[in-house]
């Protein structure tokens, strides 16, 4: 049987993720970061806690133009205020919350489907 490496037609992988960092390509991140296929916003200004998140953090989200935000919130699935919640089904964006983990395996499923998907992980530098 002939096995062959599968190499993803998107820039931006994300390879592993905890609350407290997360491995985007061979770089290793320790702040809280957003990534889309074809970008990596390592200066993501966002709340240290999913429950501090504001509408005003998920605008550089947002315009990225996403179908879907997978948000993760560390170790742990916490859900932001509905204010934040609101601001992507407001327009139409689909938002899914989950812990770090899952929101690095389901960005890297919904990438290799081309679907126009943006990541964003809260990371607890402490």
């Amino acid at each position: 049987m002939h096995l062959s490496h599968e190499r993803p037609d998107y820039a931006w992988i994300l390879r592993a993720a905890d609350g407290h960092s997360a491995r985007v390509n061979d770089r290793v991140l320790q702040r809280s970061f957003a990534i889309a296929p074809d970008r990596l916003l390592e200066d993501w200004a966002a709340p240290a806690a999913a429950s501090a998140l504001e509408p005003a953090h998920l605008q550089a989200l947002l315009a990225l133009e996403p179908e879907l935000v997978v948000l993760g919130t560390g170790q742990r699935q916490v859900f932001p205020p509905a204010a934040a919640m609101a601001a992507c089904l407001t327009r139409g964006v689909g938002l899914e919350v989950m812990d770090n983990a899952a929101a690095a395996r389901t960005y890297n499923v919904l990438a290799g489907e081309g679907r126009r998907v943006v990541a964003a992980l809260l990371l607890d530098a402490g």
